[in-house]
């Protein structure tokens, strides 16, 4: 009786222990779109990473550093980093490239209910349907950070 108390003991503490991990990875992505969206409107400036001027990659490394987590300077440097997914999350990075054998050249955060954040040379930081016809054949994949 006491060692069958004890592994439910055991487990509650394990799976208390879980949640939290879980929690907080929601929270850095949904804090990484926040920051993201708060950057609306900001032009589109290649090799930019600050409120002054974004390009595609230095707004998704801003944005998550100001969340806590480090991502690399370039789309195709992020491309190498999280688990590949297929089924998208908030904050999942979404990477697109001319052609599908192409590196990414362009990244994104997917916002969830099929929108996407970014910075881009026409609209700056702004957001855009997944569906958007520009963007939906060039996507070659996302990653979960």
């Amino acid at each position: 009786m006491f060692k069958k108390f004890f592994s439910v003991l055991s487990l509650a503490a394990i799976l208390g222990t879980a949640s939290p991990i879980m929690s907080e990875a929601a929270t850095y992505h949904t804090k990484a779109i926040s920051v993201a969206k708060s950057e609306l409107g900001v032009p589109y400036k290649w090799g930019g990473m600050s409120p002054s001027g974004f390009d595609c990659s230095g707004l998704v490394k801003f944005s998550y550093s100001k969340a806590g987590k480090t991502l690399p300077r370039t789309a195709a440097e992020m491309y190498g980093k999280g688990k590949r997914v297929s089924t998208l999350a908030t904050g999942d990075l979404m990477f697109f490239a001319p052609n599908k054998a192409s590196r990414p050249t362009h990244v994104a955060m997917y916002m969830g209910s099929g929108k996407m954040i970014q910075a881009a040379t026409s609209h700056g930081v702004s957001i855009a349907s997944t569906s958007n016809t520009y963007w939906k054949p060039k996507f070659i994949g996302a990653k979960r950070i």
